[in-house]
């Protein structure tokens, strides 16, 4: 199965100059816990409800704080015509719940989450595999680290 064929489609982004309480905000509407963020039409990072928690509050942020003080900025990504099997090892070796999509031209089209994997993995258990990966303790997406 492609990426294309699993992934959630519906994707709103946020941009960089934005403040962590309008992207908590637009993640409460969309009843999300990340957000690809753009500059312009170039994707530039990725911010998590735990990125506002931790970057943010926990490091005595307020809700005025940018985006960009808070995201990530190592985006890592798939792309939609790829094997959804490769990229779920691939999740599980780099430590991500979720991955942006991208065409072949590098535009947005989607989201891959662990969520989309399991519901249309047809009973395989590829979801569950790539989570052993990601719940290892440590890693690049550690927010601990110093």
């Amino acid at each position: 199965m492609r990426v294309g064929e699993a992934m959630t489609r519906d994707v709103r982004i946020t941009n960089p100059d934005q403040t962590i309480q309008q992207a908590a905000l637009m993640m409460a509407s969309l009843d999300a816990g990340v957000l690809p963020v753009a500059d312009h039409d170039r994707l530039v990072g990725m911010i998590t409800d735990r990125d506002i928690a931790i970057r943010g509050i926990a490091a005595g942020k307020g809700p005025d704080a940018r985006v960009r003080d808070v995201m990530t900025a190592d985006v890592k990504y798939c792309f939609d015509d790829q094997d959804v099997g490769d990229v779920t090892r691939n999740m599980g070796d780099i430590q991500v719940r979720r991955l942006p999509v991208v065409d072949r031209e590098k535009r947005l089209v989607g989201i891959l989450s662990l969520g989309d994997i399991a519901v249309s993995s047809g009973g395989d258990d590829a979801a569950g595999e790539a989570l052993k990966g990601i719940s290892r303790h440590g890693g690049a997406h550690c927010q601990s680290a110093a």
